[in-house]
């Protein structure tokens, strides 16, 4: 299975369908010990993302991950926006050229978002920031050189779950210590839907 550009762009969408239905989940979870706007923020920018994909055309992965990751630096406020944005734009300054993305492409990819959000953000694993998604993910690809995307989705939400148990280090939340612990982070849930659906399109490809 590989990644072309009618594939990204229901990943996209699968994506953003996530983030509409769970607006309201992600800004209780970020009301709990954050800024209180990642749903909006998050739905706002992938809204944006959305209606400048289906209205554009493409010729390569490349090329539209870089789309993604302008409108979201462009349009989201808050972490998310450059942290997202800067993602999608490693990810697409590394599959540059690659059409289409196959896994091994697609795992370099990864790190090279993980790196970017990992420099911006200035987060390490263990931290209860989106890391500690993109860190199990990115380990997962690289000990797998196939996408098997049930076992990609159970990697990202076994990550997720676990930062319940973190006491945040990094953002808002580390304001918070001790209480910090026993909730969700916002960031680390949205990467969990990201990945879910790229997962789902993977399954769907097969």
């Amino acid at each position: 299975m590989e990644l072309n550009v009618q594939s990204v762009l229901k990943w996209i969408e699968k994506l953003n369908d996530k983030i509409q239905n769970n607006k309201e989940y992600l800004t209780s979870l970020d009301q709990a010990i954050g800024d209180g706007d990642h749903g909006i923020n998050m739905a706002r920018g992938f809204q944006e993302v959305i209606n400048k994909t289906t209205t554009s055309q493409y010729d390569t992965v490349s090329d539209l991950t870089k789309d993604v990751a302008m409108t979201l630096m462009s349009k989201v406020g808050g972490a998310s926006g450059p942290l997202y944005g800067t993602a999608f734009l490693k990810l697409s300054m590394s599959v540059k050229g690659k059409d289409p993305v196959d896994h091994d492409a697609f795992t370099a990819g990864v790190q090279e978002a993980l790196n970017g959000i990992q420099q911006r953000g200035k987060a390490n694993e263990g931290e209860k920031t989106l890391v500690d998604v993109w860190a199990p993910v990115l380990r997962f690809l690289q000990e797998n050189s196939e996408f098997e995307p049930g076992k990609l989705e159970e990697t990202a939400k076994v990550a997720m779950e676990s930062t319940k148990d973190i006491i945040a280090i990094r953002g808002r939340a580390a304001y918070l210590k001790e209480r910090s612990k026993g909730h969700l982070d916002p960031g680390s849930v949205s990467s969990f839907y990201l990945f879910q659906s790229l997962a789902e399109v993977l399954q769907e490809g097969e």
